[in-house]
């Protein structure tokens, strides 16, 4: 179904977006918008977890389930939802800063699990809530309030470590380019593992150098150019393409690959969630007052 026919109604919260005129997180809330839509999904069975930073806010643009964590640690949250209840879709959101950095162990855990979860990253290769800082991804010799002579530090290349790390979906999209970016992330959540969507989304306030004209001159769709996203080495070979041309799009897809919650043996008999104790009244009772 074509993105602009789509109706978003249901997914659109009553809290109105704060982010800054023209931040490309308001394309992304718009894409997942559409993506959830576009796969059918209820609201009432689709929960966004989110750490901290200014894209971490879009849990409470989105109109469904959702939780403000900590810093770092929505993809550790997201997991416990999943693990709890997956009849659930479960979607992380947040930023480079909060999920290449401080969240890196639990992005890192998450993939090699493969558990049944979409992760989505605002990449806008700065720290936006604390004013512009260097971040995992901010690209060499740039000044910024911490790096004023230029950083010093290579950055993280977020596609290759899904990829090492086992990620069974991993794509890449850009803000100015939403109705795109809608298909990529429908395609993700669809996805049956985990799936990564690194979003360029440019900070308008703080990152002057990756700007939305930087990236039209640069990126392109790895799908019109007939990538063989079934091939893990051809991934590798797209993600790790210099900056004068920057691909986009589905890089991997893994052919059925068991998930986490496929291979463990707690769910055979249901979500735990909607498990029944096995215990009494009286043994309940007499449990809960063993901790008192």
């Amino acid at each position: 179904m074509p993105t602009e026919t789509v109706d978003i109604t249901k997914f659109k919260s009553k809290i109105a977006p704060d982010w800054c005129p023209g931040c490309g997180d308001f394309g992304v809330l718009t894409s997942l918008q559409k993506a959830c839509a576009m796969n059918g999904l209820d609201s009432k069975d689709v929960v966004v977890v989110s750490g901290i930073g200014c894209s971490s806010n879009l849990p409470g643009f989105f109109g469904s389930y959702g939780m403000h964590t900590l810093h770092g640690r929505g993809v550790a949250v997201a997991q416990g939802v999943r693990l709890a209840n997956p009849d659930l879709t479960v979607i992380a959101t947040g930023g480079d800063g909060d999920g290449y950095g401080i969240g890196i162990g639990h992005f890192i855990h998450a993939m090699r699990r493969n558990l049944n979860m979409t992760y989505i990253v605002m990449n806008n290769q700065i720290y936006g809530l604390t004013t512009g800082q260097t971040s995992p991804t901010t690209e060499l010799n740039t000044q910024t309030k911490s790096t004023p002579e230029g950083s010093i530090e290579n950055p993280l290349n977020p596609m290759q470590l899904a990829l090492v790390s086992g990620a069974s979906f991993v794509a890449r999209g850009f803000s100015g380019a939403a109705d795109r970016l809608a298909e990529v992330m429908a395609a993700a959540i669809k996805h049956k593992g985990f799936s990564l969507v690194d979003v360029f989304s440019p900070c308008v306030t703080y990152n002057k150098t990756n700007t939305y004209p930087w990236f039209r001159e640069r990126v392109y769709d790895l799908q019109a150019e007939g990538h063989n996203a079934s091939n893990w080495d051809n991934a590798m070979i797209a993600a790790k393409q210099p900056n004068n041309r920057i691909a986009t799009g589905i890089f991997y897809q893994a052919p059925a690959t068991p998930t986490y919650e496929e291979l463990e043996p707690a769910y055979k008999f249901g979500p735990p969630t909607k498990q029944k104790l096995g215990l009494d009244k009286e043994s309940a009772a007499a449990l809960i007052a063993s901790f008192k």
